[in-house]
């Protein structure tokens, strides 16, 4: 092939995160206005690490959903496409079929069938027992009204509706992986707004979050968190954390639950968990200005479990956090103070290394010793734990930061 050829074949590379765009559609007005389309964070798990998609220009791929039933619509349109003919037989890579192999079968290719179908959108009505309703503002000041409902795999109904909503953490969580919904242990909590149109009440879908309830011995229950996903058009507005209240308010009277725990926790979620456990801490006597300036204790723990559910490294960690909250650090003594409670904490990695070296130091001939060692240095521990230090600081002031703000 020419180097002429070759380099026309880079007009027919399109970036797939750019080329695809959703939808969620209220109403056939939706489809032609652009504030309602937004676009995926990533699309690797779909199309490739390389996020490109070969053979098209002004390659449009519309994956929309009605808003209530996520009814979903899928086609795409281009501007030009590569003939085989003219570039040795290269042909276009696929662009509906690797959506189509992830999301349900019997979505709808034809426009006028989906606007039909959107109308069902009026009678729908969420799955599940209401869990809470609050109502947030948007960054214009327009306030508006959500719902959250608990499912599980036995609702009737739900797990259809379950199997469209899932698709989206393709685009939004990295290293996403369905889950096996045949498992009851599964606990879900659906967002939904509720809206008024013509006095009648209508929904739409805005986030979700998965549960999965383990077994603790003897006869305890120990909730994870697994996914949580809130959509771009309902970011900004206080839903993740509302969520999150959520979960915890629906665990919190049940004595078989031991404490509540985060899988693999990304680190906006990490910050999320954080604002609101600490927020929700600042209302336990524990936690007042006092008891945290005379440093962490077991009350602590034991309040913060028995009220919210709170693991005792969490505790921990907002403990570090409102007492950052209450030290003043213009004053040099009290933050330096501060800062070393903190460091020695960090510092018990490097002592549980010590005590094991010693331990290979008793049973190993000298040889086979010198051998093992991996001890880290003086100097690389201060800076590890200064690096440390620094990292966790910046986190807990993004938190602060927030909480500042509520």
């Amino acid at each position: 092939m020419s180097v002429i050829a070759k380099n026309s074949l880079q007009y027919y590379v399109v970036d797939s995160n750019e080329a695809l765009e959703f939808k969620l559609v209220r109403k056939p007005e939706d489809l032609e206005d652009e504030d309602t389309t937004f676009k995926p964070d990533m699309s690797h798990q779909v199309f490739g690490d390389s996020e490109q998609i070969f053979g098209y220009s002004g390659l449009h791929i519309k994956l929309y959903y009605s808003a209530a039933r996520l009814t979903t619509y899928l086609t795409h349109t281009y501007t030009d496409k590569v003939h085989p003919e003219k570039y040795e037989g290269i042909k276009p890579d696929e662009v509906i079929k690797p959506i189509a192999e992830k999301i349900p079968p019997g979505y709808i290719t034809n426009l006028d069938d989906f606007l039909t179908a959107l109308q069902k959108d009026v009678s729908f009505v969420p799955f599940g027992d209401l869990e809470r309703r609050f109502t947030a503002r948007t960054e214009e000041g327009k306030e508006r009204t959500f719902e959250v409902y608990r499912c599980s795999a036995s609702t009737p109904g739900f797990l259809p509706y379950h199997e469209n909503f899932q698709t989206f953490i393709l685009w939004y969580i990295d290293a996403a992986s369905y889950i096996d919904v045949d498992d009851d242990k599964w606990r879900f909590f659906v967002t939904y707004e509720k809206y008024e149109v013509d006095g009648r009440q209508q929904y739409a879908f805005t986030g979700y979050t998965t549960v999965y309830e383990y077994y603790a011995y003897p006869a305890n229950v120990r909730p994870r968190i697994s996914q949580m996903l809130v959509l771009p058009p309902f970011q900004r507005m206080g839903l993740g954390a509302e969520m999150l209240n959520t979960i915890y308010s629906n665990y919190q009277s049940d004595s078989r639950v031991l404490d509540i725990t985060v899988e693999d926790p990304s680190e906006n979620f990490a910050r999320l968990r954080d604002f609101v456990d600490a927020k929700n801490c600042l209302t336990l006597d524990s936690f007042s200005k006092t008891k945290l300036a005379e440093g962490f204790c077991e009350a602590m723990v034991a309040e913060a479990r028995k009220k919210l559910k709170l693991n005792k490294r969490q505790v921990r960690k907002i403990y570090e956090i409102l007492r950052l909250h209450f030290t003043n650090r213009a004053d040099k003594k009290a933050y330096r103070q501060y800062r070393l409670e903190v460091k020695n904490r960090l510092n018990v990695q490097y002592k549980k290394e010590d005590r094991d070296m010693e331990k290979l130091k008793k049973i190993l001939k000298p040889e086979e010793f010198a051998a093992t060692m991996s001890i880290t240095s003086r100097e690389q521990r201060l800076e590890s734990l200064e690096r440390q230090y620094s990292e966790l600081e910046e986190h807990y002031l993004k938190v602060l930061e927030r909480l500042a703000l509520s």
